[in-house]
């Protein structure tokens, strides 16, 4: 007969955190949200870690290179959709690979016979302004000179124009050589007056750049996160069908941590993918799993090799998965029980196997309930969708402005890889709702309030890190109208006018 689970299926919003003791030295400047979100052996340094446990949703109205750029300056990271063309999605990567804090490889180079035609169409297609000046138009020549957008005027200057006549030659430029480390070099911008020091090695090719704009960008971003090129990280989705010519692609362009993306993961298509790539690049490519609800479902990820596993099934904004297929778990339920399995196999083995929450994130202090149920990261589309940097049309709805923001299992998404049999090509009925959220400005802005606002509630909670946080939280369960009472009750709220 069929397996009756005696627990009720719960979510977030059944728990609350009963306070800990507040020690001095809970303060909110001294938590560290820094977690791990690959496997690691005891005692011993996770390969990835992210600055905030925050990672956006493997979805086409979340997550492209624009985004990634902007969640990575905050210390999260972004998992580009996969439900593109390779190449679409590969050039995404690469993107926020290319936009490289500290020493810039340069992309945009030209030759001096080139001309300001070449320089425009360049930085159209690039982005970038700033134009090395070498032999025959590759680092792997002489560095003779530098093009910006001073040197030269699209409105007065002919287009047939060489770089030679207007170009900043070497002579006139200050350089740097290759043993000249950040800091060193940051001085004598501000010290000369630059715009950016080009470094340089014995034979005179252009080796790195370093921008005085980084330079800012990193004070004002001090959690940023970046890889051991000081390039932005970045994470990708991949599904089960073309992943032996999408991996090496994306491998390719930097990619630094895969998902496989699934609404349920708990499937032999799921483990022969991760297993594939396990074999084909050993532990050199980091790749993550799911979702699953269940202590089985997490050991079926562990034996495939899974470098983490993403837990949720129905709980997002725009899922629609339990209303369809009547499948799916509290999200909450579903932390405690894969969390208790992952502790389990981390005793047993010495093995740490990071999980995500994924799905059932309402408000900002289900982020602190997800951590202190065991999670170590928090994947959110909702929560991103709202962002200027979203992907999603900004439009405006009676006299708000919103964001679109639909499901990968919805028709617009056409994301059949994420949810088909492999008996066909069709979305036979959808998981996911087309809809809008509520416009809310830039990142940055909005992720400085969440985190301000975890790091008070751990603070409440008498822990400065998400492990001793999961180590000493006290959870308990609310009724109906405990959550009324919770809120303003028994008064008349004023208009807010101003």
């Amino acid at each position: 007969m069929a397996f009756y689970y005696e627990e009720v299926s719960r979510t977030f919003s059944e728990y609350l955190l009963v306070p800990n003791l507040t020690r001095k030295d809970c303060i909110p400047s001294n938590v560290n949200l820094k977690t791990p979100i690959v496997k690691f052996k005891k005692d011993e340094k996770p390969p990835i870690e992210i600055n905030i446990p925050f990672v956006s949703a493997i979805m086409q109205s979340v997550s492209d290179d624009n985004l990634a750029i902007a969640l990575s300056k905050c210390g999260g990271l972004s998992f580009i959709f996969g439900s593109q063309s390779i190449e679409r999605q590969t050039e995404m990567v690469k993107r926020v690979k290319n936009f490289k804090a500290g020493f810039v490889v340069s992309n945009a180079n030209l030759s001096p016979e080139h001309t300001v035609k070449d320089v425009i169409e360049l930085k159209e297609k690039t982005g970038h302004a700033t134009i090395a000046i070498t032999e025959d138009g590759t680092l792997a020549t002489k560095l003779l000179g530098i093009v910006t957008s001073r040197d030269y005027r699209t409105s007065r200057d002919s287009l047939n124009k060489k770089i030679k006549e207007f170009m900043t030659p070497f002579s006139k430029l200050i350089v740097s050589t290759v043993n000249t480390s950040l800091k060193e070099a940051n001085d004598i911008i501000w010290e000369r007056k630059l715009h950016c020091l080009p470094i340089i090695n014995d034979k005179q090719q252009l080796v790195y750049f370093v921008f005085r704009k980084d330079y800012e960008d990193h004070k004002q971003n001090p959690l940023e996160l970046l890889d051991s090129e000081k390039r932005h990280m970045v994470g990708a989705g991949i599904n089960t069908r073309d992943y032996k010519e999408r991996v090496p692609a994306l491998v390719k362009a930097g990619v630094d941590v895969l998902c496989v993306d699934s609404s349920d993961g708990f499937s032999e298509w799921q483990s022969e993918t991760i297993k594939y790539i396990k074999e084909e690049y050993k532990d050199t490519v980091k790749i993550g799993g799911g979702n699953v609800v269940d202590k089985e479902g997490f050991m079926y990820f562990v034996e495939a090799g899974a470098d983490f596993v993403k837990v949720g099934i129905g709980g997002g904004s725009i899922c629609i998965t339990r209303e369809t297929k009547g499948i799916g778990r509290g999200q909450a339920s579903a932390i405690i029980e894969v969390a208790q399995a992952r502790d389990d196999y981390f005793k047993e083995t010495g093995i740490y196997i990071p999980i995500c929450s994924d799905g059932g994130v309402v408000h900002d202090y289900h982020t602190v309930l997800a951590l202190a149920m065991g999670a170590d990261f928090i994947m959110m589309g909702r929560y991103f969708a709202r962002f200027d940097e979203s992907p999603a049309p900004k439009t405006k709805l009676g006299n708000n402005y919103v964001k679109e923001y639909w499901g990968e299992g919805s028709k617009r998404a056409r994301n059949w890889q994420r949810y088909d049999f492999g008996e066909g090509s069709n979305l036979k009925f959808e998981e996911g709702v087309d809809s809008y959220v509520p416009y809310a400005g830039k990142l940055k802005d909005n992720i400085d309030v969440t985190l301000s606002k975890i790091k008070s509630t751990m603070c409440s909670c008498g822990a400065i890190s998400i492990k001793e946080l999961q180590r000493t939280a006290r959870i308990t369960l609310v009724s109906s109208t405990s959550i009324v009472e919770g809120g303003a009750h028994d008064v008349i709220l004023k208009e807010n006018n101003y």
